[in-house]
């Protein structure tokens, strides 16, 4: 599936490397990031690659913006993936969280919410970075699947990969890949900035995998 570009494509079509570049102004939260090493991986343990003005690369370059931009510019007004007066998200038909909500409580958190296993009412932005970059410093990585509709709603498949090779919350890493699979709908402007969009997942499947122990033993431990 291929998708029209305008002639002068806007920079949150380019791709999250052209957006880091392209900082003057930008509030970083620790420096600007540096995704080199990422790329190296992602592109050795992808499992779907697709051509450079499919569909399925935008929707990725986009959303990988997006999760850049949510996570390292402290502001949201800086934020270019999205349409910020109108923007929100909510996980598995949960509350809507505004660019707000996100910069202040995290991206981990709304996206995990309370489980058995993770108690994100009780983490703040950073201790909830700490925790899972602390877990998997390698990288948790992202990719598309298959994109089953076109904008304006863009609905599509992805993975989330990484190794388990550092501590969770106390408890000792294993070193095994984990996975998690889910599916996202997008709803974007006429110039694919983000309006609003909904993730479906097993919120619990992923932590399954890093908490081995007791569930309230590891939602407790610190």
């Amino acid at each position: 599936m291929s998708i029209g570009k305008p002639a002068a494509e806007p920079l949150w079509l380019q791709g999250r490397d052209a957006v880091v570049e392209n900082d003057q102004g930008v509030k970083w939260r620790h420096g600007r990031p540096d995704y080199h090493l990422t790329r190296i991986t992602v592109d050795k343990e992808r499992t779907r690659h697709f051509p450079a003005n499919s569909l399925e690369m935008v929707a990725e370059n986009l959303v990988r913006v997006f999760e850049m931009e949510v996570s390292h510019k402290a502001d949201p007004a800086q934020w270019i993936s999205v349409v910020l007066d109108r923007f929100r998200t909510n996980v598995n038909g949960g509350p809507w969280a505004s660019a707000q909500d996100i910069a202040e409580r995290g991206s981990y958190n709304l996206f995990i919410g309370d489980t058995p296993y993770y108690k994100a009412s009780e983490e703040t932005f950073e201790s909830s970075h700490d925790i899972f970059h602390t877990a998997f410093p390698e990288g948790f990585f992202w990719e598309v699947l298959e994109v089953y509709s076109p904008p304006p709603t863009v609905s599509f498949k992805w993975r989330h990969w990484g190794n388990f090779t550092g501590p969770y919350k106390g408890q000792q890493p294993t070193g095994k890949r984990v996975e998690i699979f889910g599916m996202s709908v997008a709803r974007v402007a006429e110039d694919l900035r983000i309006l609003e969009v909904e993730h479906y997942y097993d919120n619990s499947q992923f932590l399954r995998q890093i908490a081995t122990g007791c569930p309230m033993h590891a939602a407790a431990a610190k």
